[in-house]
């Protein structure tokens, strides 16, 4: 008998507390060594349209719907007694029709008319929902239309009768592929088809590997288990599994939106290639500490720590990785930041007599000498300026490079080194030495790779055409400039993907947050994303936009938002507040001790402790995410931080900074899973301001 578990099951365990759960495991690891046991009592689930649905107890008042049938045992849901009955009794295992994939459909029943962001009640009826006066939003679309992308025989003369606003109540009760496929055709898009091989039907189907997970030992359940609301550890949609398993013939790259699932993709990728090369050494990296963390718990929940795979595959942030490869050949190092870099220019300015801006000089040096390393006036001369519109002739390029050789000098002298130099050090160095330390490098938040952290992946990257796979979304870009990729030997053309399903954040918060971005992206090299045609796969409240007074008011109302949604059973560690900088810090921190709730800082780790809210700076935000998000303090002239305005040295950087302002706020937003609120002292941030102007047009 095949053992299966649903992902119905592990979400609904996730709910459950931790004694509950606890109790969930044991029963389960019972049922997987001998479902026949005399202790596990089964109780027919009397009144459900599947006869094969069954009851067993947990513990107490906790009950475990499963599916059995001579061949296959499957966990489907669990919950308290009362409502685990409701769900089993309103649901059966299908094989779909037309696709073949074994679904468990919800009964066919009609949506009451009340408001999205409420829970969802249901009551038995014989007759569809009527049209509203906006008429259906699937207008010209058949049965067999939908049919074929795997929606349930039972729900399609709903679908095709609803309008917007009722379709979008209606998708949380599909299939997800049904859900996705509708999402898609609603907003004119045409949703891919599944590619199926001969053979690949009921449990076998891409669509139903992506819900139900076949166990064969219990080391592997166990795992499962310990971590049920990841479910990407387990359920790769069918697009995801194709790049993941994908063989490319050089560097390849996964894009999307926030939420669509771009670090499950890179650590799933990750492990394909240790399972698929045994000896190779494996780099998983990302360009910083707090995001390698993350990196390295999500490897370890996926694969088990200290496991052979974990063991294999390095998770180490790009200045970690050079600061080992340089400490091997030159040494320690002491890092020159930016506030060291900014106070020698303007030493090197004062020596030099130099009339030149500081401003400019270090937006100069930032952007250009130091991120391509020129190293002559003749490299600078001849150095494309990519974005740069201000124009420098050959005499102002001299008195440039006079200042800037000084900064070198100076640099030189008290041995400090930006983190462009270490790169490249270490970048000559391995093409001197031929040492290629990794096999494979799997870089997530590729976006926001510099110059010269390119230049040293495209030298690992050289040991075969499988060896550079990344994962980034442009939206997201928060650090750098866009360059050429191609120009420094990684050219990613015809090997760029997309992920159009997001599965972290509602419809609500992700149409919200996509008002900051343009509906397409173009890099460099040429490489467009087009960032339309993104669906969410579930429901949730509209986001709140909220204009306080003052301070005061703001740090009341916050407060006052707290208590409610702690009241509302969301957990302290799954609500966050974020803020733009440092500098709004001590707003949060007066919020939640007027709410008197605990909250932990977040630093290097990027995780919340139980039973404490989390409070960080936007930056940190990357590769986070909570049920609840207040992104707090986003008054006019801090979000865009008017600093970074006010040190722009020309018209295409001060464009660049509003882009990754927005970039940012987008980050901090799609954090939220349910719940998101903005909010700010009036007049309130631009950006903040264009979202609640879209809501009310």
């Amino acid at each position: 008998m095949n053992f299966r578990i649903a992902d119905t099951f592990r979400a609904s365990l996730a709910k459950l507390t931790a004694n509950e759960q606890k109790a969930a495991k044991t029963t389960v690891f019972d049922l997987q060594v001998d479902p026949s046991q005399p202790s596990l009592k089964f109780h027919r689930l009397d009144r459900a349209k599947d006869p094969n649905f069954w009851s067993i107890r947990a513990s107490g008042d906790i009950r475990i719907i499963v599916h059995k049938t001579k061949a296959d045992f499957l966990i489907c849901y669990i919950d308290h007694h009362d409502k685990a009955y409701d769900w089993g009794e309103r649901r059966r295992l299908d094989k779909h029709p037309k696709t073949g994939a074994t679904q468990l459909v919800e009964i066919r029943e009609r949506v009451q008319e009340i408001p999205v962001y409420k829970q969802v009640e249901m009551e038995v009826a014989q007759e569809a929902p009527q049209p509203s006066p906006s008429g259906p939003a699937l207008e010209g679309k058949t049965s067999e239309d939908l049919l074929a992308y795997g929606v349930p025989q039972d729900w399609i003369h709903d679908i095709l009768s609803a309008n917007e606003d009722q379709l979008l109540e209606i998708v949380p009760h599909l299939p997800q592929e049904a859900a996705e496929a509708v999402l898609d055709l609603a907003v004119g898009n045409t949703p891919q088809m599944v590619a199926v091989a001969d053979g690949e039907e009921g449990f076998e189907h891409p669509d139903a590997q992506r819900r139900f997970r076949l166990f064969t030992d219990e080391e592997e359940l166990s795992l499962a288990l310990d971590y049920p609301w990841e479910q990407w550890t387990i359920f790769l949609h069918p697009s995801q599994k194709r790049f993941v398993e994908q063989d490319y013939n050089g560097p390849a790259r996964i894009t999307g939106s926030a939420g669509t699932g771009k670090t499950v993709v890179a650590l799933h990728r990750a492990v394909v290639l240790a399972k698929r090369n045994p000896d190779a050494s494996i780099l998983l990296t990302t360009f910083s500490p707090a995001l390698a963390d993350l990196l390295q718990i999500k490897l370890n929940r996926l694969v088990g720590e200290g496991s052979d795979f974990s063991k294999r595959i390095l998770v180490r942030s790009l200045p970690d990785v050079a600061v080992d490869f340089y400490a091997k050949s030159q040494g320690n190092f002491v890092v020159a930041d930016d506030e060291y870099v900014r106070s020698t220019i303007a030493e090197a300015i004062k020596e030099t007599g130099s009339e030149l801006s500081p401003v400019f000089v270090w937006s100069e040096w930032r952007l250009v000498i130091d991120a391509w390393q020129v190293d002559s006036l003749e490299a600078y001369q001849s150095v494309p300026r990519i974005g740069r519109k201000t124009r420098l002739g050959a005499k102002q390029r001299e008195q440039v490079w006079e200042v800037c050789s000084a900064v070198r000098d100076r640099l030189d002298a008290a041995r400090r080194v930006t983190w462009a130099t270490a790169f490249t050090r270490v970048t000559e160095g391995l093409r001197d030495t031929g040492e290629r330390p990794y096999d494979f490098v799997v870089v997530d938040e590729a976006q926001d790779l510099g110059v010269a952290e390119l230049r040293f992946l495209a030298v690992m990257g050289d040991t075969s055409q499988q060896a550079l796979f990344f994962a980034g979304d442009s939206g997201q870009r928060i650090f750098q400039q866009p360059f050429s990729w191609k120009a420094l030997g990684v050219d990613i053309r015809g090997r760029s993907n997309r992920l159009r399903v997001n599965y972290r954040t509602s419809h609500q918060i992700r149409a919200k947050a996509d008002i900051l971005l343009p509906d397409e992206v173009s890099d460099v090299d040429g490489n467009i994303e087009d960032r339309t045609g993104t669906v969410s796969v579930f429901n949730g409240p509209p986001p709140g936009i909220v204009s306080y007074e003052d301070n005061d008011a703001e740090i009341e109302g916050v407060a006052n938002l707290l208590i409610e949604l702690l009241k509302q059973q969301f957990l302290p560690d799954e609500v966050a507040i974020f803020v733009r900088s440092e500098a709004q810090m001590p707003r949060a921190r007066a919020a939640f001790k007027r709410a008197a709730v605990d909250w932990t800082e977040l630093e290097r780790t990027s995780l919340a402790p139980p039973g404490k809210v989390a409070l960080a700076t936007m930056h940190l935000a990357k590769g986070l995410e909570f049920r609840a998000v207040i992104v707090m303090a986003c008054d006019h002239n801090i979000v865009p931080l008017a600093d970074r305005i006010e040190s722009a040295a020309d018209e295409s950087e001060l464009e660049e900074v509003y882009n990754t302002e927005r970039h940012l706020l987008y980050v901090a937003c799609t954090r939220a899973r349910e719940r998101l609120i903005v909010a700010g002292v009036g007049p309130i941030s631009e950006f903040a301001a264009d979202m609640s102007l879209e809501s009310e047009g």
